[in-house]
Order: C-alpha cells, then sequence, then structure tokens
C-alpha cells in the first residue's frame, strides 16, 4: 500500500460542491506549456480522459504539436505505436531526424463501429469545414428532423428509481445519405422538475444500423458495448460562462445553484463530448436523456463506473416544438 498523503476525492466533492479556489488550483495554465508535443486520445474515453486530451491540444502554446485520436483500447493502441513515440523522442531528445517531419498535423479515426475505422489527415482541431447542423426533437413520436416542429410536445419520465434504465427519452434520426459527425455536438433542451427543484441529466448518443441493431463501441479500458458520445449535467449548474462558450460547446460555470421553482420550464445547453462516427445511408442517430447513468458497470476485480447518488425527484419532463428549440447540433464534416 502507498504511504504518501493523498486526498479523499469523494469527501472533497461534497466539501466543496460548487467552482471555488479549491477546484481552481487544481486547474493548470496550459497556455505556458511550450514543449514539443505528441498527444494521442480517444473517442472511447467517454466520461474519463477524451475532453481533457483534446482540450490540452487546444490550449497548449507548442509551437511544434501533433494530434492523434483513435477509438479503440488505449492500452492496446500505445503499444501497437510505440515506433511513433520514438521517432518523436529521437527527434525532440537526441536531435535525430526522424519521419516526424511528415506526420499531419491532426490524425483522427473515423469509427464505423467496434474496431472498425480509418484514419485521415487534418490540418487542425476541431475541423474548420465542419457544418453544424441542427435536429431538433419531437416529443410527440421520438424523431428528430432537420426543420424545426410547430406543434409543442412534451415527454416524461419518471425518475425516483436510480436503477430502472427503462425510464427514459428516446429521440431517432434517420440518415438518408452517407455522413460523417466528427467534433463536438451540444443538446439544448427545454426541460421541467415534475415534483422536485433541480434535475440530473444524463445523456447518450447512439448509432443504429440498417436492421434496427444497435452499434456497439470502445467504452473505457474494457468493455466492447459503449456509445458514440456522453453528455450530462445538473440543471442547477445550468448557468453558462459566456466567454469561454461556444455555438458548439458549453462552458458552465459551476459557481452557483439556479433552482429550478415549481411549474418552471428552463432551457439547458448540454456539451456532448467530443466523437467521430460515420453514419450510412438509412442508419439511425439515437439521443437518450434519462436521470441516471445510461451506461454502468459494477463487475468483479474491474472498476465502478456510475453515480451512486442524483438530486432526481418525480418527474423529468422535455418540452419540443412550437417556442421550444430542444434540438441535437451535430458536427457535419462535407463528403467533398
Amino acid at each position: 500500500f502507498a504511504k504518501n498523503k493523498v486526498e479523499d476525492m469523494v469527501a472533497m466533492m461534497n466539501e466543496h460542491p460548487l467552482f471555488d479556489d479549491y477546484w481552481a488550483s487544481k486547474n493548470a495554465d496550459l497556455s505556458k506549456i511550450t514543449v514539443p508535443a505528441f498527444i494521442v486520445a480517444s473517442w472511447s474515453d467517454q466520461g474519463l480522459h477524451t475532453r481533457g486530451t483534446l482540450e490540452a491540444f487546444k490550449k497548449i502554446a507548442s509551437k511544434d504539436k501533433w494530434l492523434r485520436v483513435h477509438g479503440r483500447k488505449k492500452w492496446q493502441d500505445y503499444y501497437l505505436n510505440w515506433e511513433k513515440q520514438r521517432q518523436f523522442f529521437d527527434r525532440f531528445l537526441k536531435g535525430i531526424d526522424s519521419e516526424v517531419k511528415y506526420w499531419p498535423k491532426v490524425s483522427l479515426e473515423i469509427r464505423e463501429r467496434f474496431f472498425v475505422g480509418n484514419f485521415r489527415s487534418e490540418k487542425e482541431w476541431p475541423l474548420a469545414r465542419t457544418k453544424y447542423t441542427e435536429l431538433f426533437l419531437n416529443a410527440s413520436d421520438g424523431t428528430m428532423s432537420e426543420s424545426p416542429f410547430k406543434k409543442e410536445a412534451q415527454g416524461r419520465y419518471n425518475v425516483n428509481n436510480i436503477n430502472d434504465k427503462t425510464q427514459n427519452a428516446k429521440f431517432e434520426f434517420k440518415f438518408t445519405e452517407k455522413t460523417e459527425l466528427t467534433g463536438h455536438m451540444k443538446l439544448k433542451l427545454w426541460v421541467q422538475a415534475a415534483g422536485g427543484d433541480d434535475m440530473d441529466l444524463f445523456v447518450a448518443i447512439e448509432k443504429f444500423d440498417r436492421t434496427g441493431d444497435r452499434v456497439p463501441f470502445q467504452f473505457y479500458c474494457n468493455h466492447e458495448d459503449g456509445p458514440v458520445a456522453l453528455g450530462w449535467l445538473r440543471v442547477s449548474h445550468r448557468e453558462l460562462d459566456e466567454k469561454k462558450s461556444t455555438p458548439y460547446q458549453p462552458f458552465h460555470k459551476h459557481q452557483r445553484e439556479i433552482k429550478i421553482k415549481a411549474g418552471e420550464i428552463v432551457p439547458v445547453e448540454i456539451e456532448i463530448w467530443p466523437s467521430s462516427t460515420l453514419f450510412e445511408r438509412g442508419e439511425k442517430l439515437q439521443v437518450i436523456v434519462q436521470g441516471s447513468d445510461i451506461y454502468s458497470y459494477r463487475l468483479p476485480k474491474s472498476q465502478i463506473i456510475e453515480h451512486a447518488s442524483t438530486v432526481n425527484k418525480g418527474e423529468h419532463v422535455i418540452y419540443t416544438g412550437g417556442k421550444y428549440d430542444s434540438h441535437l447540433l451535430v458536427p457535419v464534416i462535407p463528403a467533398d
């Protein structure tokens, strides 16, 4: 057992529920990093390392920096690509000429399903040619459309039992042509807490093939049944940091709680972590919204991946159509 002192992170989360000086002290100033960097991220670390690694690539000030993003098992990928690491260290630690000077600045795997995908070279991250597209939600039939729905509708689900994974709202969009989604997504919802004053919202993006079967992806280190991407938000933390937020990536302040009043319907913007997925004509994208972890694992001799408790009570109500512009913003990459 380690004898070094460590912080009790669960206790500190309870003691510091909002972003304060304690949490600010954990944030490194990445803009001060100027050394050469070879950064490897994975779409498959949703909820763990994916976001932080990609944010680091964007923020560091290094003149010489490269990004490689895969969707596979990270430790396997690490050992399969040791030669790239050697070339990088030879160049910048030993001054030995290597293949690094021919590397693309960005290399991304465009995933189709678990361990199926192709890598492509790019010049920047996020991709400058991205066409952000709104897919509007319709709670009356669980569909999505690129055109807003005129008629207002609402969907609701019970959140009193955290272990009941059948209580949720689902929305589907069927692609009429081959479509690549690579980058950031954002889910905007108009919501109401029926029976409570706060909400914990968990979101998953999933892919279904043309036969209606769910398409699995690599998830964390061990699991092969994961989603396209994940997002989540406590609604009382919905206040945006306007200086940091972009139309496709909301940043929340987390500095105060804004509770929901009885009968109040409020808008929320939920960041969906970056991903890259190819959808063929006839395949579907599905959005799941519920009050507890959509994926949770409690396996012997494995990590426990779940939130043990939430602030949820009663029912969650999602409003769509008319004045309620609930939608999923997706990063479409033009075919040309």
